[in-house]
């Protein structure tokens, strides 16, 4: 008798021992890895862009920009470049805020632009929006729109309304087109600069 239970004592102790020990090698779960997270997944990726001349005064140019997932999944970092004809150079950071449900988005650029951002995502494409004042000091909207999604391609247009939200005019629309991998690797070796002690 005392055997049989040394021996289910034992069973109990090792059963307990390995279930602890599986609970330790399994990686705590990452919490911005699923469910509205990752609605952004599609602006993901290196891409060239392209605009014609816009109502807002842009003339018509081309740039590039690159979006990536950073700290654990839980933020998208975005890093746009245009150099001709006008030279824009900005980073955003974007989040999903869930006590709110909604995104929020902080840019900032070479111009010293600071603009904040709260977005929806949807079926059909993300709309983030903005309030504003125009030169002269009366309330705006502003808002960008992605929009015309398909595997490699969509629509980004920046918009402004005078009405409170009622009707809005495009001041600023650009076409995204992902880079291939070999486009990639052809743009970040282009960019690659002489070390700094072989430069004499």
């Amino acid at each position: 008798m005392r055997t049989l239970r040394f021996v289910l004592i034992s069973l109990f102790c090792l059963t307990f021992s390995l279930a602890a020990v599986a609970q330790q090698k399994l990686p705590a779960p990452r919490p911005c890895s699923s469910g509205d997270y990752r609605l952004l997944d599609f602006w993901v990726g290196d891409w060239s862009l392209t605009w014609p001349d816009s109502p807002g005064g842009t003339p018509a140019g081309n740039g590039t920009n690159k979006i990536s997932r950073t700290l654990d999944n839980c933020v998208i970092q975005e890093l746009f470049e245009a150099d001709k004809p006008v030279s824009l150079h900005g980073m955003s950071l974007s989040t999903y805020d869930q006590p709110s449900g909604k995104w929020k988005q902080t840019w900032v650029d070479n111009s010293g632009s600071y603009l904040d951002f709260v977005g929806d995502v949807r079926d059909d494409g993300a709309i983030f929006t903005r309030d504003a004042k125009d030169k002269d000091g009366k309330p705006i909207k502003q808002r960008m729109v992605y929009k015309n999604f398909n595997k490699d391609e969509f629509d980004w247009s920046w918009e402004r309304s005078e009405d409170g939200g009622a009707s809005w005019k495009v001041m600023w629309p650009i076409h995204y087109t992902r880079l291939s991998k070999a486009k990639v690797q052809q743009r970040e070796q282009g960019q690659k600069k002489t070390p700094w002690y072989k430069q004499w």
